[in-house]
């Protein structure tokens, strides 16, 4: 990869949705030399995918909250499965394994208090490797889609 990649790659962060020939003008490619490597980015996996940007109020989600939940045990199985199931939920939108006092942390998606309270409950808590969970709720949140750029001198 080089600086130009690096260029197309913050714009498509910013606006996956960019068409080609403005993205050839904004990194100064022609449009036939910026698709192909846009081609490529995606088939080196790069590029992971694109995601449109959904406002969680118009879906009915009326709390956003991050668990924090410590295990019992840390052994791969447990920490694996764990993860897994807690992904599969619908209401789950990112689960971070991380260290520290807790072992992982649950970005979760609610309609409402009552339904926060409930997922924990039913979920979480039962769980027999989770000894404790912490709930912080969301009051608002900001995201920077573009990543820094480590790997080429700028």
């Amino acid at each position: 990869m080089d600086r130009i990649d690096f260029k197309i790659l913050g714009h498509l962060q910013n606006d996956g949705r960019i068409s080609n020939k403005a993205l050839a003008d904004r990194v100064h490619l022609a449009p036939s030399t910026c698709s192909e490597r846009v081609r490529q980015l995606h088939a080196d996996g790069v590029v992971r995918g694109v995601h449109a940007d959904v406002d969680p109020q118009v879906m009915g989600i009326g709390v956003e909250a991050i668990y924090f939940v410590g295990l019992i045990k840390h052994s791969r199985e447990v920490v694996e499965n764990f993860q897994a199931d807690v992904s599969a939920l619908p209401e789950v939108r990112s689960v971070f394994l991380v260290s520290g006092q807790y072992d992982f942390l649950v970005h979760v998606a609610v309609r409402d208090t009552e339904h926060l309270r409930n997922l924990a409950l039913d979920y979480f808590t039962v769980r027999p490797e989770v000894t404790r969970i912490e709930t912080v709720l969301i009051f608002d949140h900001w995201r920077n889609h573009e990543l820094p750029n480590y790997s080429v001198a700028q």
